[in-house]
Protein backbone atom coordinates (compact mmCIF):
# COMPACT_ATOMS: atom_id res chain seq x y z
CA UNK A 1 0.00 0.00 0.00
CA UNK A 2 1.35 3.75 -0.92
CA UNK A 3 2.23 5.84 1.88
CA UNK A 4 -1.14 8.14 1.20
CA UNK A 5 -3.02 5.42 0.92
CA UNK A 6 -1.95 4.21 4.14
CA UNK A 7 -2.34 7.59 5.76
CA UNK A 8 -5.81 7.81 4.42
CA UNK A 9 -7.21 4.68 5.97
CA UNK A 10 -4.79 5.05 9.01
CA UNK A 11 -6.90 8.44 9.40
CA UNK A 12 -10.18 6.90 8.90
CA UNK A 13 -9.69 4.53 11.43
CA UNK A 14 -8.56 7.15 14.22
CA UNK A 15 -11.98 8.42 13.54
CA UNK A 16 -13.96 5.48 15.19
CA UNK A 17 -11.06 4.40 17.76
CA UNK A 18 -10.09 1.20 15.94
CA UNK A 19 -7.00 -0.36 15.15
CA UNK A 20 -7.38 -1.35 11.54
CA UNK A 21 -4.60 -4.17 10.65
CA UNK A 22 -2.82 -2.67 8.03
CA UNK A 23 0.20 -4.84 7.56
CA UNK A 24 3.32 -2.84 6.09
CA UNK A 25 3.72 -2.40 2.10
CA UNK A 26 3.22 -5.23 0.16
CA UNK A 27 1.00 -6.93 2.38
CA UNK A 28 -2.46 -7.01 2.70
CA UNK A 29 -5.29 -6.36 4.62
CA UNK A 30 -5.98 -8.97 7.14
CA UNK A 31 -8.34 -8.85 9.64
CA UNK A 32 -7.41 -9.01 12.84
CA UNK A 33 -7.43 -12.90 14.38
CA UNK A 34 -10.48 -13.44 17.04
CA UNK A 35 -9.56 -14.17 20.88
CA UNK A 36 -9.84 -17.90 21.79
CA UNK A 37 -13.16 -18.50 23.78
CA UNK A 38 -12.83 -19.86 26.85
CA UNK A 39 -13.85 -23.36 27.62
CA UNK A 40 -18.07 -23.48 28.29
CA UNK A 41 -18.95 -25.13 31.28
CA UNK A 42 -21.35 -28.10 31.26
CA UNK A 43 -24.41 -25.88 31.99
CA UNK A 44 -23.52 -22.93 29.97
CA UNK A 45 -24.33 -22.07 26.44
CA UNK A 46 -22.04 -23.97 23.57
CA UNK A 47 -20.34 -22.62 21.17
CA UNK A 48 -22.05 -24.86 18.83
CA UNK A 49 -25.33 -23.06 20.08
CA UNK A 50 -23.81 -19.33 19.36
CA UNK A 51 -22.58 -20.03 15.85
CA UNK A 52 -26.29 -21.50 15.39
CA UNK A 53 -27.15 -18.38 16.68
CA UNK A 54 -24.81 -16.11 14.56
CA UNK A 55 -26.06 -18.44 11.32
CA UNK A 56 -29.74 -17.65 12.34
CA UNK A 57 -28.96 -13.86 12.37
CA UNK A 58 -26.77 -13.85 9.08
CA UNK A 59 -29.81 -15.02 7.41
CA UNK A 60 -32.49 -12.71 9.18
CA UNK A 61 -29.74 -9.70 8.16
CA UNK A 62 -29.34 -10.63 4.74
CA UNK A 63 -33.18 -10.79 4.05
CA UNK A 64 -33.23 -7.50 5.65
CA UNK A 65 -30.66 -6.13 3.20
CA UNK A 66 -32.71 -7.73 0.10
CA UNK A 67 -35.67 -5.90 1.36
CA UNK A 68 -33.86 -3.00 1.81
CA UNK A 69 -33.08 -2.73 -1.52
CA UNK A 70 -36.36 -3.55 -3.11
CA UNK A 71 -37.41 -0.41 -0.22
CA UNK A 72 -34.21 1.36 -2.16
CA UNK A 73 -35.74 0.21 -5.49
CA UNK A 74 -39.00 1.35 -5.29
CA UNK A 75 -38.51 4.59 -3.65
CA UNK A 76 -35.98 5.65 -6.38
CA UNK A 77 -38.81 4.65 -8.81
CA UNK A 78 -41.33 6.88 -7.09
CA UNK A 79 -39.25 9.87 -7.39
CA UNK A 80 -38.68 9.16 -10.86
CA UNK A 81 -42.36 9.13 -11.63
CA UNK A 82 -43.15 11.67 -9.38
CA UNK A 83 -40.97 13.76 -11.43
CA UNK A 84 -42.53 12.71 -14.50
CA UNK A 85 -46.05 13.38 -13.30
CA UNK A 86 -45.11 16.49 -13.21
CA UNK A 87 -43.50 17.48 -16.05
CA UNK A 88 -46.28 15.95 -17.89
CA UNK A 89 -48.78 18.03 -15.83
CA UNK A 90 -46.65 21.18 -17.34
CA UNK A 91 -47.19 19.57 -20.61
CA UNK A 92 -50.47 19.73 -20.24
CA UNK A 93 -51.36 22.73 -18.65
CA UNK A 94 -48.98 24.38 -21.65
CA UNK A 95 -51.01 22.39 -24.29
CA UNK A 96 -54.37 23.59 -23.13
CA UNK A 97 -52.95 27.12 -23.01
CA UNK A 98 -51.98 26.74 -26.98
CA UNK A 99 -55.22 24.98 -27.57
CA UNK A 100 -57.01 28.13 -26.19
CA UNK A 101 -54.97 30.50 -28.53
CA UNK A 102 -55.55 27.98 -31.21
CA UNK A 103 -59.37 27.72 -30.83
CA UNK A 104 -59.36 31.84 -30.66
CA UNK A 105 -57.51 32.00 -33.98
CA UNK A 106 -60.16 29.58 -35.51
CA UNK A 107 -63.06 31.58 -34.28
CA UNK A 108 -61.64 34.73 -35.48
CA UNK A 109 -61.08 32.98 -39.16
CA UNK A 110 -64.98 31.62 -39.01
CA UNK A 111 -65.95 34.70 -37.90
CA UNK A 112 -64.25 36.63 -41.10
CA UNK A 113 -66.19 33.72 -43.60
CA UNK A 114 -69.02 34.74 -41.93
CA UNK A 115 -68.84 38.74 -42.36
CA UNK A 116 -68.09 37.37 -46.18
CA UNK A 117 -71.53 36.15 -46.14
CA UNK A 118 -70.05 32.78 -46.86
CA UNK A 119 -70.31 33.33 -50.90
CA UNK A 120 -68.22 31.46 -53.27
CA UNK A 121 -65.57 33.05 -55.42
CA UNK A 122 -67.48 32.97 -58.41
CA UNK A 123 -70.32 34.74 -57.16
CA UNK A 124 -68.32 37.75 -55.47
CA UNK A 125 -66.82 37.66 -58.88
CA UNK A 126 -69.99 38.57 -60.34
CA UNK A 127 -71.30 41.10 -57.83
CA UNK A 128 -67.85 42.89 -57.75
CA UNK A 129 -68.00 46.57 -58.74
CA UNK A 130 -64.09 45.95 -59.27
CA UNK A 131 -63.78 42.55 -61.00
CA UNK A 132 -59.69 43.31 -61.29
CA UNK A 133 -59.33 44.04 -57.79
CA UNK A 134 -61.57 40.85 -57.04
CA UNK A 135 -58.89 39.08 -59.41
CA UNK A 136 -55.94 40.89 -57.59
CA UNK A 137 -56.90 39.59 -54.09
CA UNK A 138 -57.75 35.55 -55.14
CA UNK A 139 -53.57 35.08 -54.12
CA UNK A 140 -54.64 36.60 -50.77
CA UNK A 141 -57.57 34.14 -50.21
CA UNK A 142 -55.58 31.23 -51.11
CA UNK A 143 -53.32 31.88 -48.83
CA UNK A 144 -56.09 32.41 -45.96
CA UNK A 145 -57.43 28.63 -47.42
CA UNK A 146 -53.64 27.27 -46.88
CA UNK A 147 -53.36 29.23 -43.45
CA UNK A 148 -56.73 28.18 -42.14
CA UNK A 149 -56.02 24.49 -43.17
CA UNK A 150 -52.80 24.57 -41.05
CA UNK A 151 -54.60 25.87 -38.46
CA UNK A 152 -57.19 23.14 -38.32
CA UNK A 153 -53.85 20.74 -38.88
CA UNK A 154 -52.40 22.72 -35.65
CA UNK A 155 -55.66 22.18 -33.80
CA UNK A 156 -56.00 18.52 -34.28
CA UNK A 157 -52.06 17.55 -32.79
CA UNK A 158 -52.30 19.56 -29.90
CA UNK A 159 -55.59 17.96 -29.12
CA UNK A 160 -54.08 14.50 -30.06
CA UNK A 161 -50.97 15.95 -27.71
CA UNK A 162 -53.00 16.55 -24.63
CA UNK A 163 -55.07 13.14 -25.38
CA UNK A 164 -51.39 11.62 -25.10
CA UNK A 165 -50.44 13.35 -21.78
CA UNK A 166 -53.00 12.83 -20.03
CA UNK A 167 -52.83 9.05 -20.88
CA UNK A 168 -49.44 9.14 -19.99
CA UNK A 169 -49.68 10.91 -16.64
CA UNK A 170 -52.44 8.18 -15.83
CA UNK A 171 -50.50 5.34 -16.31
CA UNK A 172 -46.99 6.88 -14.32
CA UNK A 173 -49.74 7.69 -11.69
CA UNK A 174 -50.64 3.63 -11.60
CA UNK A 175 -46.94 2.31 -11.73
CA UNK A 176 -46.55 5.30 -8.54
CA UNK A 177 -49.17 3.50 -6.71
CA UNK A 178 -47.65 0.51 -7.57
CA UNK A 179 -44.05 1.00 -6.64
CA UNK A 180 -45.63 2.75 -2.92
CA UNK A 181 -47.12 -0.14 -2.33
CA UNK A 182 -44.06 -2.10 -2.97
CA UNK A 183 -42.30 0.43 -0.83
CA UNK A 184 -44.38 -0.14 2.19
CA UNK A 185 -44.57 -4.15 1.25
CA UNK A 186 -40.49 -3.67 1.54
CA UNK A 187 -40.52 -1.00 4.35
CA UNK A 188 -42.60 -4.15 6.45
CA UNK A 189 -40.18 -6.82 5.59
CA UNK A 190 -36.92 -4.50 6.81
CA UNK A 191 -38.79 -3.75 10.36
CA UNK A 192 -39.81 -7.57 10.74
CA UNK A 193 -36.38 -9.27 10.11
CA UNK A 194 -34.43 -6.81 12.05
CA UNK A 195 -36.74 -7.02 15.22
CA UNK A 196 -36.36 -10.60 14.78
CA UNK A 197 -32.67 -10.18 14.87
CA UNK A 198 -33.01 -7.78 17.89
CA UNK A 199 -35.17 -10.11 19.65
CA UNK A 200 -32.94 -13.16 19.03
CA UNK A 201 -29.54 -11.00 20.27
CA UNK A 202 -31.56 -9.76 23.17
CA UNK A 203 -32.10 -13.28 24.59
CA UNK A 204 -28.30 -13.82 25.15
CA UNK A 205 -26.39 -12.91 28.09
CA UNK A 206 -23.51 -10.63 28.30
CA UNK A 207 -21.15 -13.04 27.72
CA UNK A 208 -22.71 -14.95 25.17
CA UNK A 209 -22.91 -12.09 23.17
CA UNK A 210 -19.01 -11.55 23.44
CA UNK A 211 -18.50 -15.01 22.29
CA UNK A 212 -21.41 -14.43 19.33
CA UNK A 213 -18.80 -11.54 18.63
CA UNK A 214 -15.93 -13.21 18.65
CA UNK A 215 -17.31 -15.90 16.68
CA UNK A 216 -18.19 -13.38 13.80
CA UNK A 217 -14.95 -12.15 13.79
CA UNK A 218 -13.33 -15.43 13.68
CA UNK A 219 -16.12 -16.31 10.43
CA UNK A 220 -14.70 -13.07 9.08
CA UNK A 221 -11.28 -13.62 9.51
CA UNK A 222 -11.03 -17.43 8.42
CA UNK A 223 -12.88 -16.24 5.26
CA UNK A 224 -10.50 -13.24 4.43
CA UNK A 225 -7.56 -15.44 5.18
CA UNK A 226 -8.89 -18.19 2.81
CA UNK A 227 -9.39 -14.98 0.28
CA UNK A 228 -5.74 -13.83 0.37
CA UNK A 229 -4.43 -17.42 0.38
CA UNK A 230 -5.81 -18.32 -2.17
CA UNK A 231 -3.18 -15.64 -4.35
CA UNK A 232 -6.10 -13.79 -5.47
CA UNK A 233 -4.01 -10.05 -5.08
CA UNK A 234 -0.94 -11.35 -6.44
CA UNK A 235 -2.16 -9.49 -10.08
CA UNK A 236 -4.01 -6.91 -8.24
CA UNK A 237 -2.02 -3.43 -9.02
CA UNK A 238 -4.46 -1.22 -9.97
CA UNK A 239 -4.11 2.47 -9.68
CA UNK A 240 -7.30 4.78 -8.02
CA UNK A 241 -8.60 7.13 -10.96
CA UNK A 242 -8.67 10.74 -9.67
CA UNK A 243 -12.57 10.40 -9.70
CA UNK A 244 -11.57 6.81 -7.44
CA UNK A 245 -9.78 8.85 -5.05
CA UNK A 246 -12.50 11.20 -4.33
CA UNK A 247 -14.54 8.22 -3.92
CA UNK A 248 -12.99 6.37 -1.46
CA UNK A 249 -11.78 9.83 0.33
CA UNK A 250 -16.04 10.49 0.47
CA UNK A 251 -16.31 6.51 2.23
CA UNK A 252 -13.71 6.63 4.63
CA UNK A 253 -14.60 9.90 6.04
CA UNK A 254 -18.10 8.43 6.91
CA UNK A 255 -16.25 5.52 8.75
CA UNK A 256 -18.18 5.72 12.44
CA UNK A 257 -21.38 6.74 11.39
CA UNK A 258 -24.06 4.03 11.90
CA UNK A 259 -25.57 1.85 9.84
CA UNK A 260 -29.75 3.09 8.96
CA UNK A 261 -31.37 1.14 6.60
CA UNK A 262 -32.57 3.36 3.12
CA UNK A 263 -30.17 6.37 4.12
CA UNK A 264 -27.87 8.04 2.09
CA UNK A 265 -26.40 10.24 4.74
CA UNK A 266 -25.20 12.46 5.72
CA UNK A 267 -25.18 11.19 9.02
CA UNK A 268 -26.31 7.38 8.41
CA UNK A 269 -25.89 5.13 5.76
CA UNK A 270 -26.90 1.77 4.25
CA UNK A 271 -24.70 -0.26 2.10
CA UNK A 272 -25.53 1.24 -1.02
CA UNK A 273 -26.48 4.47 0.23
CA UNK A 274 -22.85 4.60 1.02
CA UNK A 275 -21.89 3.67 -2.45
CA UNK A 276 -24.22 5.92 -4.03
CA UNK A 277 -23.29 9.15 -2.05
CA UNK A 278 -19.22 8.49 -2.82
CA UNK A 279 -19.49 8.57 -6.13
CA UNK A 280 -22.00 11.07 -6.41
CA UNK A 281 -19.30 13.63 -4.56
CA UNK A 282 -17.05 12.49 -7.20
CA UNK A 283 -18.82 14.07 -9.67
CA UNK A 284 -20.45 10.55 -11.20
CA UNK A 285 -23.97 9.17 -10.39
CA UNK A 286 -24.26 5.75 -10.18
CA UNK A 287 -27.39 3.85 -9.38
CA UNK A 288 -28.90 3.78 -5.87
CA UNK A 289 -29.15 0.33 -5.15
CA UNK A 290 -26.27 -2.58 -5.06
CA UNK A 291 -28.35 -4.52 -7.43
CA UNK A 292 -29.03 -2.03 -9.99
CA UNK A 293 -24.87 -0.89 -9.34
CA UNK A 294 -23.98 -4.48 -10.10
CA UNK A 295 -26.64 -4.90 -13.54
CA UNK A 296 -25.65 -1.42 -14.90
CA UNK A 297 -22.08 -0.79 -14.15
CA UNK A 298 -19.26 -2.12 -15.92
CA UNK A 299 -17.37 -5.75 -14.50
CA UNK A 300 -14.21 -5.83 -14.07
CA UNK A 301 -12.19 -9.35 -13.44
CA UNK A 302 -10.50 -9.30 -9.63
CA UNK A 303 -7.57 -8.71 -10.72
CA UNK A 304 -8.05 -5.42 -12.50
CA UNK A 305 -9.50 -4.04 -9.65
CA UNK A 306 -8.37 -0.67 -8.38
CA UNK A 307 -9.19 1.66 -5.33
CA UNK A 308 -13.03 3.01 -5.58
CA UNK A 309 -14.47 -0.07 -7.58
CA UNK A 310 -17.25 -1.56 -6.06
CA UNK A 311 -17.20 -4.95 -4.72
CA UNK A 312 -21.09 -6.63 -4.93
CA UNK A 313 -21.75 -9.43 -2.78
CA UNK A 314 -23.90 -12.49 -2.25
CA UNK A 315 -25.41 -14.32 -5.11
CA UNK A 316 -28.53 -11.94 -4.91
CA UNK A 317 -25.95 -8.76 -4.92
CA UNK A 318 -27.92 -7.27 -1.86
CA UNK A 319 -24.41 -5.80 -0.36
CA UNK A 320 -21.95 -3.52 -1.80
CA UNK A 321 -18.38 -2.33 -0.21
CA UNK A 322 -15.68 -0.24 -1.75
CA UNK A 323 -12.42 -1.32 -2.39
CA UNK A 324 -9.14 0.44 -0.84
CA UNK A 325 -6.55 -1.44 -2.15
CA UNK A 326 -4.06 -4.16 -0.39
CA UNK A 327 -7.51 -6.03 0.43
CA UNK A 328 -9.47 -3.81 2.33
CA UNK A 329 -12.78 -2.12 1.88
CA UNK A 330 -15.04 0.25 3.83
CA UNK A 331 -18.49 -0.56 4.09
CA UNK A 332 -21.39 -0.08 5.89
CA UNK A 333 -22.25 -3.78 7.15
CA UNK A 334 -25.58 -3.65 8.69
CA UNK A 335 -28.58 -2.58 11.42
CA UNK A 336 -26.38 -2.05 14.95
CA UNK A 337 -23.16 -1.54 13.48
CA UNK A 338 -21.17 1.77 11.66
CA UNK A 339 -19.52 2.43 8.66
CA UNK A 340 -16.22 0.40 9.01
CA UNK A 341 -12.84 -0.89 7.26
CA UNK A 342 -13.36 -4.70 6.91
CA UNK A 343 -11.24 -7.58 4.34
CA UNK A 344 -12.46 -8.00 1.37
CA UNK A 345 -12.90 -11.56 1.23
CA UNK A 346 -14.84 -11.28 4.50
CA UNK A 347 -18.02 -12.14 2.40
CA UNK A 348 -18.76 -14.45 -0.13
CA UNK A 349 -17.65 -12.45 -3.84
CA UNK A 350 -19.91 -11.70 -6.82
CA UNK A 351 -18.20 -9.59 -8.72
CA UNK A 352 -16.31 -5.69 -8.85
CA UNK A 353 -17.86 -3.23 -10.72
CA UNK A 354 -16.40 0.41 -11.79
CA UNK A 355 -18.68 3.55 -11.87
CA UNK A 356 -15.68 5.70 -14.14
CA UNK A 357 -14.87 3.01 -16.69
Amino acid sequence: MGTGKRGLIATAVTVIGAVAVLAAPGTAFAAPSPTPSPTASPTAVTNKDIEAVREQLDALYHDAAVATDAYNAAEEKAEQQSAQIVALARKIVKGQEKLAKLKARAGAAAAAQYRSYGLSDEAQLMLSDDPQEFLDSTGRVLQGQRATKALIAELTRTQQDLKQYAADASAQWTRLEANRKAKATAKKRVEQQIAAAEKLESRLEEKEKKRLAELEEQAAHQAQTAWLDSGVLKEVSGKASEAGKAAVDYATTQIGKPYEWGAEGPDSYDCSGLTSQAWASAGKPIPRTSQEQWKQLKHVDVKDMRPGDLIIYFDDASHVAMYLGDGAIVHAPRPGRTVTIAGAGSMPILGVVRPDA
